[in-house]
């Protein structure tokens, strides 16, 4: 029989091969129909289901080449955490709440928003119920600390607390974890913005615009404190409430009067049209970089609020872009031969089927643990948190000790056009796995 890690290399990087769970976790095919469910939740309508959609079409994919696990038939429970249009954290809870009720059900993947992920966390740990999240930001969500000092412009470090977040040990009432993530955490997209700007875009004087958030003003923070180790200069801040103050003109003519290279902009799509904006006063195009974090990249949105300013808009994604590993190659072209629509496949698609594969791991251990019964829920958490050295589509998979991924990478992305329905293009990435950059 295989080993643990023999039979995962086959299932996940087996490429076009299609095998059943039940012959690639070394299990008996079964024609006995025992039931196991596996929450997804994600933002399926409104405005979001443009990140939710292709998220989900990744786990599916997963599930579908491997719809039986040790003698158990594998069925998606998909649930939608949006509500008018919008992720919502009240549905969120709803959702969560529908999965603990289902004895069938043994861990979630999901959510995608961190403020959804602030308010599920807690339930799902009062029942011991593992969450594997695609994609989520903060770092409150993981750790007491908000930036590390290292990160901060003070060198000193900035508690969950003093940013007005409740800190990760106030969302674990049970004292153990139960929240996993394949993304990195926001201030590492700043970090990692700031080695872009200067080791790619070779710009050392940079203005920061923030749109008066915790998410953009943690993401300046960190921007700033890396851009000064590394021999840079923020030399302008303007932290604004873009919504009521869209206008930030003047600003741009002072930072062009003191030699400002390139702008980072840390909040949403809207603030693109500064972007917009920027025309009239520095060079248009490529000459002024304008960088961002996942607020803005990849965002259809942005292109279209820059207008013919679009080009040299750079985003921070807190992935690893598999479309660029030749060992993912395969599975990404029967991905696609098995969903060909135009809105199918996103950067994160390979992240729900990670997600995916995360589970199917600590799943077949925990099975087999019960000696080939439906495992406890806690018994499945407990085996995710064992999760290391894992080969997945976008890495090798882990989490540390915070159930923060251990495939540190943030890639950078530039928008091709202000046409919303062209794709951004990769540019580069910045690996922090094997050093965190504070």
């Amino acid at each position: 029989m295989l080993s643990i890690m023999g039979r995962l290399r086959t299932i996940i990087v087996a490429g076009s091969v299609l095998l059943t769970a039940a012959c690639a976790f070394g299990g008996q095919p079964t024609t006995t129909s025992r039931a196991l469910h596996l929450g997804v939740d994600l933002p399926l309508s409104g405005a979001e289901k443009r990140a939710g959609i292709p998220v989900l079409n990744g786990v599916k994919f997963f599930v579908q080449r491997h719809p039986t696990l040790d003698g158990f038939d594998v069925t998606v429970v998909q649930a939608d955490d949006a509500a008018h249009g919008r992720t919502s954290p009240s549905q969120g809870v709803t959702n969560i709440q529908g999965f603990i009720a289902d004895p069938s059900l043994v861990a979630v993947i999901g959510p995608l928003s961190s403020g959804v992920a602030r308010k599920e966390i807690p339930i799902a740990n009062f029942a011991h119920l593992a969450m594997v999240a695609p994609a989520t930001g903060s770092q409150c969500l993981t750790r007491d600390v908000f930036l590390d000092a290292g990160l901060s412009p003070s060198r000193t470090a900035i508690s969950c607390k003093d940013a007005a977040l409740p800190p990760a040990s106030d969302l674990r009432p049970t004292g153990t974890n139960n929240f996993f993530r394949l993304t990195t955490t926001d201030e590492l997209q700043g970090a990692a913005a700031a080695d872009f700007a200067i080791k790619t875009l070779h710009v050392t004087r940079v203005a920061a615009i923030s749109d008066h958030e915790t998410y953009g003003e943690g993401l300046v923070a960190a921007f700033t404190a890396r851009l000064q180790k590394l021999g840079g200069t923020v030399v302008g801040h303007l932290d604004a409430d873009l919504k009521t103050q869209p206008d930030t003109t003047p600003f741009l003519n002072g930072m062009k009067g003191v030699a400002a290279q390139a702008i980072y902009f840390a909040g949403f799509d809207q603030g693109c049209a500064i972007r917009a904006q920027m025309k009239a006063v520095f060079d248009p195009g490529e000459s002024t970089p304008f960088i961002g974090a996942d607020g803005i990249a990849l965002d259809p949105v942005c292109a279209k609020e820059a207008g013919t300013n679009a080009l040299g808009i750079y985003g921070t994604v807190p992935i690893a872009y598999a479309d660029n590993l030749a060992s993912a190659a395969d599975t990404i072209r029967a991905f696609k031969a098995a969903y060909p629509g135009p809105g199918d496949y996103s950067p994160y698609t390979m992240a729900g089927y990670d997600a995916a594969a995360v589970v199917y791991a600590a799943l077949d251990r925990a099975i087999h643990s019960a000696g080939g019964r439906l495992p406890t829920r806690a018994g499945v958490t407990t085996e995710v948190a064992a999760t290391a050295g894992l080969p997945g589509i976008t890495g090798i998979l882990g989490f540390d000790s915070a159930g923060d991924t251990t495939n540190r990478v943030v890639s950078i992305f530039e928008a091709a056009s202000s046409d919303p329905r062209g794709r951004w293009k990769p540019v580069t990435s910045v690996d922090y796995t094997a050093a965190l950059p504070y």
